[in-house]
């Protein structure tokens, strides 16, 4: 798994170094981890190591598109390596317990702009707020 980690670190023509490695791996084991939840991952693999520079890490990766960020409203930052196929997320109110939704299929009106905007969309970031199975 690192070799593919520091391959795709310098793909981007991005230093590889111990804390980047941990950070991905973190984020590959654990999707939709907080920089909270990533950094206690981080300090088991390799030790001590700041919270300020797993959120350098974090941003790094995800300005280089190796990692996403997801923002959902009223629940911290979360990350996930699942990159670049413009999937969704489902979102428990209760837990907050985040789950991978496939992008939808079908007629969906609500992810067309209208042409007149001028807008040229390349992806769309959809959230579904519900609760899940061991909340319902």
């Amino acid at each position: 798994m690192l070799e593919k980690f520091e391959k795709a670190l310098r793909e981007k023509g991005l230093q590889v170094t111990a804390q980047r490695l941990a950070v991905m791996e973190a984020v590959s084991i654990t999707p939709h981890s907080s920089s909270e939840q990533v950094l206690q991952t981080v300090k088991q693999q390799i030790g001590s190591i700041s919270k300020q520079a797993v959120y350098d890490v974090l941003e790094a990766l995800s300005k280089n598109n190796l990692i996403r960020k997801i923002q959902p409203a009223g629940f911290p930052a979360i990350y996930e390596d699942r990159v670049g196929d413009n999937h969704h997320h489902a979102i428990c109110r209760k837990c907050g317990k985040t789950t991978d939704i496939d992008c939808a299929v079908g007629s969906a009106p609500c992810l067309e702009i209208a042409k007149s905007s001028g807008f040229k969309v390349d992806e769309a970031e959809v959230v579904y707020w519900g609760h899940c199975k061991d909340c319902k």
